[in-house]
């Protein structure tokens, strides 16, 4: 026999529980809101860039160089030595057309003999603008005083400047500074550790406890006893010595997902613009705040008092002054224990306080102990 027809209600009917219990699993499913990469948090020890500079020369500006300054002509007399050109002793080149620079650059981590790298040129002389020029080749060193890179190349400078012979100009952003897009190229490598150890550890870029035991925990949730802490910022990692594994392993370390600890109580106050900024984890103890401003305003008013005719007297100037004081009305805002950042905000608001009356009312808060905050003054 045939099977039953079913009606169309129930058919539909499973397809919507399904659809109404997949939305409550997903509803009812933990949301990791706050969640970070590792990444995000911190980096492995050692891999890292690092800082090269140098010091060369810029030729073939349009008379905007450092004209007769000492080192420039030093600078260029070594360049014309390297190319067999002695200049004779006692002469001062002119050289408007050339600079004096130093070079920067950072070396990415791994970086390889052959790699380009992006360089950073700037004038260290009165060279009035780099538009135009170009740098001579010249060696970048590290700390160690070791060539890692060498540079050369045309220079792109995003500035302009333009003198005129009255003594007027015109400048367009810095046309002091230019850059050259992979202008360096890489002569040695710097070794990162990642090859040898037993132990690879990685750093927080913030110091917490708490943070570095919750990325123990899921580092080791992943990869049993892989992770230990050994401070506020380092987390040792007990990984294979074979490079290959050794990578896989530390590329899936990064993308793990923890919850970091919430970030200390902080008020960041910058007394030269009055900028104020107060994170979330700012609370207040049971507090009231009152601020009024108080004017005096004094207002002098001399009139001239003539003799009477025929007399001796003679004409004096005598001083009226008027002297009124003014005090705004406030009202008192009070918080209650507890009160979060945005209760604050509101009720500095109501109470109608500028930028440095704030800062003022914080530092009040603090000195009667009822603002739980570090405050930091920059």
């Amino acid at each position: 026999m045939p099977p039953p027809m079913l009606s169309r209600r129930e058919r539909w009917l499973p397809a919507l529980l399904a659809a109404l219990l997949a939305s409550l699993i997903v509803f009812l499913a933990p949301l990791d809101a706050h969640a970070e990469r590792l990444r995000d948090l911190g980096q492995f020890q050692g891999v890292r860039s690092n800082q090269l500079t140098g010091y060369g020369v810029v030729v073939g500006l349009p008379g905007t160089g450092d004209d007769n300054l000492e080192y420039t002509t030093q600078a260029m007399k070594g360049v014309s030595g390297r190319m067999g050109l002695t200049l004779p002793p006692g002469i001062s080149p002119g050289l408007k057309n050339a600079a004096a620079v130093m070079i920067t650059a950072d070396l990415p981590a791994f970086a390889k003999p052959g790699q380009r790298i992006d360089v950073t040129v700037s004038t260290i002389g009165k060279a009035k603008s780099l538009r135009g020029g170009a740098l001579i080749l010249t060696p970048l060193y590290g700390a160690d005083g070791q060539i890692y890179a060498m540079a050369q190349g045309n220079l792109a400078v995003g500035g302009l400047g333009v003198s005129a012979r009255d003594g007027s100009n015109v400048t367009i952003n810095i046309p002091t500074v230019g850059r050259i897009a992979e202008g360096g190229s890489v002569e040695r490598a710097v070794s990162t550790g990642f090859e040898g150890g037993e132990a690879l550890r990685w750093n927080l870029f913030n110091s917490d406890f708490l943070t570095a035991a919750r990325v123990r925990d899921a580092i080791n949730t992943r990869l049993p006893g892989t992770a230990t802490v050994e401070d506020g910022v380092t987390v040792a990692l007990r990984l294979p010595g074979d490079p290959d594994t050794r990578a896989s392993m530390m590329a899936a370390i990064e993308m793990i997902d923890v919850d970091p600890a919430e970030t200390p109580a902080r008020v960041i106050v910058n007394s030269r613009t009055g900028t104020v900024v107060i994170n979330s984890a700012v609370r207040l103890s049971p507090a009231a705040i009152s601020h009024g401003k108080l004017t005096v305003r004094i207002q002098e008013n001399p009139m001239v008092v003539q003799p009477a005719p025929f007399s001796r007297g003679r004409t004096e100037v005598e001083q009226h002054s008027a002297i009124d004081t003014e005090e705004e009305r406030r009202s008192v805002a009070l918080f209650k224990g507890g009160a979060s950042l945005s209760r604050v905000v509101d009720a500095l608001n109501l109470l109608g306080v500028t930028p440095s009356d704030l800062v003022a009312i914080l530092e009040a808060l603090k000195q009667a102990g009822a603002l739980k905050a570090e405050m930091v003054v920059i």
